[in-house]
């Protein structure tokens, strides 16, 4: 036993989900891990740093749409709403969400991680004591029950900023952005953010930025591996890769085997070849027209919107097409 699956042994059990993922990953062709995998706590930190990468523009230009159309974002959702986020992240954007509506009335962050949510409602709960903070620990890719606010809201906001759409296949951003229909109800919006088509050389500078400091992220997914599942990976056999894919309009991420090398994982042997990647992430991109075709088979429709080429970045307000 490894001195990693030794501490392992004594504190944390093996998550079951994880395991049966990667080992079913691994076995398939071509190899495959889900980039939900990468947020550990050292993958969140190392996620963060990339936001502040010269190179990755899409927070630095999101935190610009929020800061200079907040007054029309807020005209059009109205006051007094429901908002509830996919994933909550640092809070920062939430911070200038909240900030600028017309007197929210609750905010529920949805996170899979406890730990995620007490954090994210411990830093904004000081700066906004009349929000009521309903935490819900759930999976938002699911239509979600939402916690009762303390008075009946005019309708709920679903905040789904920083791209996170795109790392979705289309059949799984459908379902979704279905799910996020039944969420919002009727009279319900959600904001989505978006990152655009553009220059090929900007996108893959984005995700290879000069600090390396996306390639770090992306293999702290192995040392996670190697900690959580008694897996040998040896990082520095191994390459970050990020690739624009012009046909699927698309950044494809994988972890390139550098040689041929025989890894372990929970006692199971893997052969990789020389070249042989596990693809870790797609990160699509959209015009107006994808986009919205996209909503449509969600039975969502676009009403408003902040960014566009220029910015390259965009924010999407939506509500339920009518039927």
């Amino acid at each position: 036993m490894t001195p990693a699956a030794a501490a392992r042994h004594h504190h944390d059990p093996v998550d079951p989900t994880l395991l049966g993922d990667v080992l079913d990953g691994l076995a398939a062709r071509p190899r495959r891990i889900s980039s939900k995998y990468f947020y550990d706590a050292r993958g969140s930190a190392l996620f963060e740093a990339i936001t502040r990468q010269p190179e990755y523009y899409l927070t630095r230009v999101e935190l610009e749409l929020l800061a200079t159309h907040m007054p029309a974002i807020a005209a059009a959702v109205g006051p007094d709403v429901h908002v509830v986020e996919y994933g909550s992240g640092s809070g920062l954007k939430t911070g200038r969400l909240l900030a600028g509506l017309q007197d929210p009335l609750a905010y529920t962050p949805v996170e899979i991680s406890p730990a995620a949510l007490e954090g994210c409602v411990a830093r904004l709960r000081p700066r906004f004591p009349r929000v009521a903070m309903l935490p819900l620990e759930a999976d938002f890719t699911r239509p979600l029950r939402l916690p009762s606010p303390p008075r009946e809201p005019t309708r709920t906001l679903v905040f789904f900023p920083g791209s996170t759409l795109g790392n979705f296949t289309p059949a799984e951003a459908v379902k979704l952005l279905a799910a996020m229909r039944e969420t919002i109800g009727r009279d319900g919006r959600a904001l989505v953010g978006i990152d655009l088509v553009k220059d090929r050389a900007v996108l893959e500078a984005a995700y290879n930025d000069a600090a390396g400091v996306t390639a770090e992220f992306t293999l702290n997914l192995l040392a996670r591996l190697n900690r959580e599942l008694d897996a040998d990976f040896d990082l520095s056999a191994f390459a970050h890769q990020a690739r624009y894919v012009p046909q699927c309009e698309r950044i494809e991420t994988r972890i390139v085997s550098l040689r041929p090398q025989r890894v372990h994982v929970a006692g199971l042997a893997f052969d990789f070849a020389e070249g042989e990647p596990i693809e870790v992430e797609y990160s699509h991109k959209y015009s107006d027209q994808s986009f919205a075709a996209l909503a449509a088979r969600a039975g969502l429709e676009v009403v408003d919107g902040w960014g566009g080429e220029p910015e390259g970045f965009g924010l999407r307000l939506l509500r339920q097409a009518a039927r």
